[in-house]
């Protein structure tokens, strides 16, 4: 992996890329964000590029060193594992690193770890890495890769460089999806801002039948929704049913619905609707749609989000938005 072949991050990739450039490397960082965000893909840039025989600021992806890198066989790049799957356990720790760590680096002048969901280290185990990180060989360089800092003990934190992905622009993701994937522009640009930023997420949910199964549901409900009687919402109700476990995404997908409504009518740019196939319906909601009632849709849909999070009826929270979308939207 090449820092040249991520895209976005730049801020962190300057970091890292001077950090080499400069032979100030640290010996520890931590990389936090969402999952499928480029966490690996910038520590395993960083690591290539800093093994590469060709000593630049990025690798060059030829030398022995670089392949070895790119075939997850060097020597001097250890991935730390863990059995249990919701676990990484005091164990973990020592056997993969501390224990290891005290042997030099076989081919080259650094050894490097990776840890991937390192939020997954209970605090015994973290507690054992500390040790390491306070006093490691000159050689060495950990890497913690996280959904969640925040859950990493305070002498962790302050002995770490931490780095924070942000989110990547939608037309760096809806460019990648269109030259790289073969989607076509109207289905990238659903995939660019419902990924909300994350490239990786993006790129699964181009090839993903669940999601597209999903969003032409919920096409097709909003199509429906305007001549829908109260029989229909129930039929409605019992359809969402099917969608209990994944409901987050599906109501991030009516935001985005309801998003295009609210911008068509405050702008009249049609360019500017990501549902592009349904844009005659989401030009005529426009029209009949009020601002107050679109507040009063976009309220709703928050509103049962909060329901469902802490548990609440289901079945009730789902009909009560509905009910509040079809008295609105006409």
């Amino acid at each position: 992996m090449k820092f040249a072949d991520i895209k976005g991050q730049e801020d962190i990739k300057e970091h890292l890329q001077n950090a080499i450039a400069l032979g100030k490397t640290s010996h520890a960082y931590i990389i936090s964000g969402e999952k499928d965000a480029g966490k690996m893909m910038l520590a395993e840039a960083f690591a290539q590029t800093l093994l590469c025989q060709d000593r630049g600021k990025d690798a060059c992806g030829n030398c022995h060193s670089c392949k070895q890198c790119q075939s997850h066989n060097h020597p001097d790049i250890r991935y730390v594992s863990h059995e249990k799957p919701n676990t990484i356990s005091v164990e973990d720790i020592r056997q993969q690193i501390n224990n290891d760590i005290v042997i030099k680096p076989y081919a080259s002048e650094y050894k490097i770890y990776i840890m991937d969901e390192a939020e997954k280290m209970n605090k015994a185990a973290q507690n054992a890495l500390l040790k390491t990180i306070e006093e490691p060989p000159h050689y060495a360089i950990i890497f913690l890769l996280t959904t969640n800092a925040a859950g990493f003990l305070p002498t962790i934190l302050s002995r770490c460089v931490t780095l924070e992905l942000k989110p990547i622009s939608a037309d760096i993701i809806r460019k990648e999806l269109m030259e790289h994937h073969n989607m076509p522009d109207y289905q990238a640009d659903v995939c660019a801002q419902f990924s909300q930023g994350n490239l990786g997420k993006a790129i699964k949910l181009a090839s993903s039948e669940e999601f597209n199964e999903m969003k032409s549901h919920m096409t097709s409900l909003m199509r429906r929704m305007e001549k829908m009687d109260v029989f229909g919402i129930s039929q409605a109700v019992k359809e969402l049913e099917e969608y209990k476990p994944k409901i987050g995404d599906y109501l991030d997908l009516m935001n985005i619905w309801f998003r295009d409504v609210l911008l068509y009518k405050a702008t009249g740019d049609e360019r500017k609707i990501t549902f592009q196939d349904e844009k005659m319906i989401i030009k005529r909601q426009a029209s009949e749609c009020s601002y107050h009632g679109l507040n009063t849709i976009i309220q709703a849909e928050n509103t049962a989000r909060r329901r469902i999070a802490c548990n609440g009826n289901y079945n009730l929270a789902v009909e009560l938005m509905l009910l509040s979308i079809k008295e609105n939207i006409a």
